[in-house]
Protein backbone atom coordinates (compact mmCIF):
# COMPACT_ATOMS: atom_id res chain seq x y z
CA UNK A 1 0.00 0.00 0.00
CA UNK A 2 2.89 2.57 1.13
CA UNK A 3 4.74 1.86 -1.99
CA UNK A 4 1.56 2.21 -4.34
CA UNK A 5 0.59 5.33 -2.49
CA UNK A 6 3.98 6.31 -3.40
CA UNK A 7 4.41 5.90 -7.14
CA UNK A 8 1.12 7.77 -7.54
CA UNK A 9 2.31 10.40 -5.37
CA UNK A 10 5.43 10.75 -7.61
CA UNK A 11 3.48 10.63 -11.00
CA UNK A 12 1.81 13.66 -10.19
CA UNK A 13 4.38 14.83 -8.53
CA UNK A 14 6.26 14.73 -11.25
CA UNK A 15 3.35 16.35 -13.80
CA UNK A 16 3.17 19.10 -11.11
CA UNK A 17 7.38 20.08 -11.45
CA UNK A 18 6.77 20.47 -15.11
CA UNK A 19 4.24 23.36 -14.50
CA UNK A 20 5.90 25.01 -10.96
CA UNK A 21 4.04 28.31 -12.81
CA UNK A 22 0.65 26.45 -10.67
CA UNK A 23 2.26 27.28 -7.27
CA UNK A 24 2.75 30.61 -7.85
CA UNK A 25 -1.04 31.16 -9.83
CA UNK A 26 -2.56 29.69 -6.40
CA UNK A 27 -1.28 31.92 -4.52
CA UNK A 28 -2.16 35.11 -6.69
CA UNK A 29 -5.89 35.85 -4.82
CA UNK A 30 -4.24 35.74 -1.34
CA UNK A 31 -1.72 37.78 -1.91
CA UNK A 32 -3.99 40.44 -3.58
CA UNK A 33 -6.21 40.10 -0.56
CA UNK A 34 -2.46 41.15 1.72
CA UNK A 35 -1.66 43.62 -0.31
CA UNK A 36 -5.30 45.06 -0.78
CA UNK A 37 -7.04 44.39 1.87
CA UNK A 38 -4.60 44.31 4.52
CA UNK A 39 -3.82 47.81 5.20
CA UNK A 40 -7.57 48.60 5.90
CA UNK A 41 -7.71 45.79 7.86
CA UNK A 42 -5.03 47.46 9.92
CA UNK A 43 -7.23 50.59 10.21
CA UNK A 44 -10.74 48.53 10.90
CA UNK A 45 -9.15 46.33 14.06
CA UNK A 46 -7.80 49.20 15.31
CA UNK A 47 -11.07 50.96 15.58
CA UNK A 48 -13.51 48.82 15.74
CA UNK A 49 -14.86 46.41 19.03
CA UNK A 50 -15.38 43.00 18.79
CA UNK A 51 -12.41 41.85 16.99
CA UNK A 52 -10.71 38.51 18.39
CA UNK A 53 -7.07 39.41 20.13
CA UNK A 54 -3.87 39.78 17.98
CA UNK A 55 -3.34 42.39 15.14
CA UNK A 56 -4.79 42.80 11.43
CA UNK A 57 -2.19 40.65 9.77
CA UNK A 58 -2.42 37.94 12.68
CA UNK A 59 -6.00 37.67 11.95
CA UNK A 60 -5.82 37.91 8.27
CA UNK A 61 -3.19 35.32 7.30
CA UNK A 62 -4.70 32.56 9.25
CA UNK A 63 -8.26 33.40 7.12
CA UNK A 64 -6.33 33.32 3.58
CA UNK A 65 -4.53 30.37 4.78
CA UNK A 66 -7.76 28.81 4.97
CA UNK A 67 -9.16 30.09 1.99
CA UNK A 68 -5.99 28.54 -0.06
CA UNK A 69 -7.65 25.48 1.57
CA UNK A 70 -10.92 26.01 0.50
CA UNK A 71 -9.94 27.21 -3.06
CA UNK A 72 -6.86 25.22 -3.71
CA UNK A 73 -8.00 21.74 -2.56
CA UNK A 74 -11.81 21.83 -3.16
CA UNK A 75 -11.27 21.90 -6.39
CA UNK A 76 -8.34 18.93 -7.29
CA UNK A 77 -11.08 16.83 -8.47
CA UNK A 78 -10.24 18.22 -12.09
CA UNK A 79 -7.18 16.13 -12.06
CA UNK A 80 -9.17 13.63 -11.82
CA UNK A 81 -12.01 14.43 -14.56
CA UNK A 82 -8.85 14.73 -16.66
CA UNK A 83 -7.69 11.45 -16.04
CA UNK A 84 -11.02 9.50 -16.55
CA UNK A 85 -11.95 11.84 -19.69
CA UNK A 86 -7.95 10.85 -21.08
CA UNK A 87 -8.61 7.43 -20.37
CA UNK A 88 -5.67 7.67 -18.02
CA UNK A 89 -8.15 6.28 -14.78
CA UNK A 90 -9.24 3.20 -17.02
CA UNK A 91 -5.70 1.98 -17.45
CA UNK A 92 -4.81 2.27 -14.00
CA UNK A 93 -8.22 0.36 -13.23
CA UNK A 94 -6.52 -3.02 -15.13
CA UNK A 95 -3.87 -2.38 -12.76
CA UNK A 96 -3.20 -4.50 -9.33
CA UNK A 97 -2.53 -0.69 -7.79
CA UNK A 98 -5.15 -0.53 -4.59
CA UNK A 99 -7.54 1.61 -5.38
CA UNK A 100 -7.38 3.39 -2.06
CA UNK A 101 -3.46 4.03 -2.82
CA UNK A 102 -4.86 5.71 -5.96
CA UNK A 103 -6.91 8.15 -3.69
CA UNK A 104 -4.08 9.06 -1.31
CA UNK A 105 -1.47 9.74 -3.68
CA UNK A 106 -3.18 12.29 -5.83
CA UNK A 107 -4.42 13.75 -1.68
CA UNK A 108 -0.93 13.66 -0.54
CA UNK A 109 0.20 15.73 -3.89
CA UNK A 110 -2.56 17.98 -3.12
CA UNK A 111 -1.27 18.37 0.56
CA UNK A 112 2.56 18.88 -0.19
CA UNK A 113 1.40 21.76 -2.92
CA UNK A 114 -0.96 23.45 -0.66
CA UNK A 115 1.64 23.45 1.89
CA UNK A 116 4.06 24.89 -0.19
CA UNK A 117 2.00 27.77 -0.90
CA UNK A 118 1.08 28.35 2.38
CA UNK A 119 4.59 28.62 3.62
CA UNK A 120 5.25 31.38 0.59
CA UNK A 121 2.10 33.46 1.76
CA UNK A 122 3.71 32.91 5.43
CA UNK A 123 6.61 34.08 4.22
CA UNK A 124 5.77 36.88 2.33
CA UNK A 125 3.15 38.22 5.07
CA UNK A 126 6.15 38.38 7.50
CA UNK A 127 9.22 39.75 5.15
CA UNK A 128 7.01 42.54 3.63
CA UNK A 129 3.74 43.02 5.67
CA UNK A 130 5.56 42.70 9.45
CA UNK A 131 3.37 39.85 10.65
CA UNK A 132 4.91 38.59 13.83
CA UNK A 133 3.45 35.17 15.10
CA UNK A 134 5.63 32.57 17.70
CA UNK A 135 7.27 29.78 15.01
CA UNK A 136 5.07 27.10 17.24
CA UNK A 137 1.96 28.69 16.51
CA UNK A 138 2.79 28.60 12.87
CA UNK A 139 4.01 25.28 12.75
CA UNK A 140 0.51 24.39 14.07
CA UNK A 141 -1.18 25.96 11.98
CA UNK A 142 0.53 24.64 8.91
CA UNK A 143 -0.14 21.18 10.23
CA UNK A 144 -3.84 22.13 10.22
CA UNK A 145 -3.80 23.63 6.74
CA UNK A 146 -2.54 19.99 6.02
CA UNK A 147 -5.33 18.24 7.45
CA UNK A 148 -7.80 20.85 5.63
CA UNK A 149 -6.22 19.73 2.04
CA UNK A 150 -6.35 16.50 2.75
CA UNK A 151 -10.18 16.37 3.98
CA UNK A 152 -11.12 18.66 1.19
CA UNK A 153 -8.98 17.20 -1.40
CA UNK A 154 -10.65 13.68 -0.34
CA UNK A 155 -14.42 15.52 -0.54
CA UNK A 156 -13.50 16.88 -3.82
CA UNK A 157 -12.11 13.37 -5.65
CA UNK A 158 -15.82 11.98 -4.03
CA UNK A 159 -17.71 14.35 -5.68
CA UNK A 160 -15.79 14.40 -9.14
CA UNK A 161 -15.66 10.40 -9.14
CA UNK A 162 -19.55 10.93 -8.79
CA UNK A 163 -20.38 13.25 -11.33
CA UNK A 164 -18.15 12.90 -13.74
CA UNK A 165 -18.74 15.50 -15.20
CA UNK A 166 -16.16 18.84 -16.13
CA UNK A 167 -19.30 20.89 -16.81
CA UNK A 168 -21.49 19.82 -13.64
CA UNK A 169 -18.30 20.01 -11.73
CA UNK A 170 -17.61 23.66 -11.28
CA UNK A 171 -20.96 24.81 -10.23
CA UNK A 172 -21.66 22.09 -7.56
CA UNK A 173 -18.67 22.98 -6.00
CA UNK A 174 -19.56 26.71 -6.16
CA UNK A 175 -22.57 26.50 -4.42
CA UNK A 176 -21.15 24.85 -1.53
CA UNK A 177 -17.66 26.43 -1.79
CA UNK A 178 -19.26 30.01 -1.51
CA UNK A 179 -21.08 29.61 1.74
CA UNK A 180 -18.87 27.74 3.36
CA UNK A 181 -16.22 30.50 3.01
CA UNK A 182 -18.10 32.88 3.61
CA UNK A 183 -19.77 31.66 7.02
CA UNK A 184 -15.85 30.93 7.91
CA UNK A 185 -15.04 34.52 8.61
CA UNK A 186 -11.85 34.84 6.54
CA UNK A 187 -11.69 38.70 6.06
CA UNK A 188 -13.96 39.55 9.19
CA UNK A 189 -14.24 37.15 11.94
CA UNK A 190 -18.04 36.57 12.97
CA UNK A 191 -18.23 37.19 16.43
CA UNK A 192 -21.21 37.85 19.05
CA UNK A 193 -20.23 41.19 19.17
CA UNK A 194 -19.93 42.03 15.28
CA UNK A 195 -22.42 39.66 13.91
CA UNK A 196 -26.36 39.54 13.78
CA UNK A 197 -27.27 36.38 16.09
CA UNK A 198 -28.66 34.10 13.53
CA UNK A 199 -25.53 34.69 11.45
CA UNK A 200 -23.19 34.15 14.32
CA UNK A 201 -25.24 30.83 14.56
CA UNK A 202 -24.90 29.64 11.18
CA UNK A 203 -21.01 29.97 11.17
CA UNK A 204 -20.82 28.40 14.21
CA UNK A 205 -22.24 24.97 12.16
CA UNK A 206 -19.59 25.24 9.73
CA UNK A 207 -16.95 23.48 11.03
CA UNK A 208 -13.78 26.05 9.25
CA UNK A 209 -15.24 28.75 11.42
CA UNK A 210 -13.83 26.20 14.33
CA UNK A 211 -10.87 25.54 12.62
CA UNK A 212 -10.20 29.27 11.50
CA UNK A 213 -10.70 30.21 15.54
CA UNK A 214 -7.93 27.49 16.33
CA UNK A 215 -5.39 29.00 13.46
CA UNK A 216 -6.04 32.54 14.54
CA UNK A 217 -5.28 31.66 18.35
CA UNK A 218 -2.11 29.11 16.92
CA UNK A 219 -1.10 33.41 14.97
CA UNK A 220 -1.46 34.89 18.58
CA UNK A 221 0.52 32.28 20.23
CA UNK A 222 -2.55 31.38 22.76
CA UNK A 223 -2.41 27.42 23.10
CA UNK A 224 -4.78 27.09 26.10
CA UNK A 225 -7.65 24.28 25.47
CA UNK A 226 -10.40 26.70 25.06
CA UNK A 227 -8.67 28.20 22.43
CA UNK A 228 -7.53 25.13 19.84
CA UNK A 229 -9.13 21.99 21.64
CA UNK A 230 -12.41 22.69 19.46
CA UNK A 231 -11.05 23.48 16.22
CA UNK A 232 -8.49 20.44 16.30
CA UNK A 233 -11.12 17.68 17.50
CA UNK A 234 -13.59 19.01 14.66
CA UNK A 235 -11.08 19.44 12.00
CA UNK A 236 -9.29 15.82 12.87
CA UNK A 237 -13.09 14.06 12.49
CA UNK A 238 -14.09 15.88 9.13
CA UNK A 239 -10.79 14.48 8.02
CA UNK A 240 -11.21 11.11 9.17
CA UNK A 241 -15.22 11.32 7.75
CA UNK A 242 -13.79 12.45 4.48
CA UNK A 243 -11.00 10.72 3.56
CA UNK A 244 -13.17 7.76 4.27
CA UNK A 245 -15.86 8.99 2.04
CA UNK A 246 -13.11 9.72 -0.76
CA UNK A 247 -12.01 5.90 -0.27
CA UNK A 248 -15.78 4.52 -0.50
CA UNK A 249 -16.71 6.59 -3.22
CA UNK A 250 -13.53 6.32 -5.15
CA UNK A 251 -13.15 2.29 -4.78
CA UNK A 252 -17.01 2.27 -5.63
CA UNK A 253 -16.61 4.35 -9.13
CA UNK A 254 -13.95 2.80 -9.92
CA UNK A 255 -14.57 -1.22 -8.96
Amino acid sequence: MLRETWLVFRRHTAVSLRSPAWVIIGIIQPVLYLVLFGPLMEKIVANTPGFPPGDAWQILTPGLLVQLGLFGSMFAGFALLADISTGVLERMRVTPVRRLALLLGRVLHDMVQLLVQAVLLVVLAALVFGLRAPLAGVALCLVMVALLGICLSSCSYAVAAILRSEETFPPVLTSVSVPLLLLTGILVPITMDLAPRWLYVLSRINPFAHVMDAERAAFRGEYSVDALLTGSVVLCVVTVLAVWWGARTFHRENA
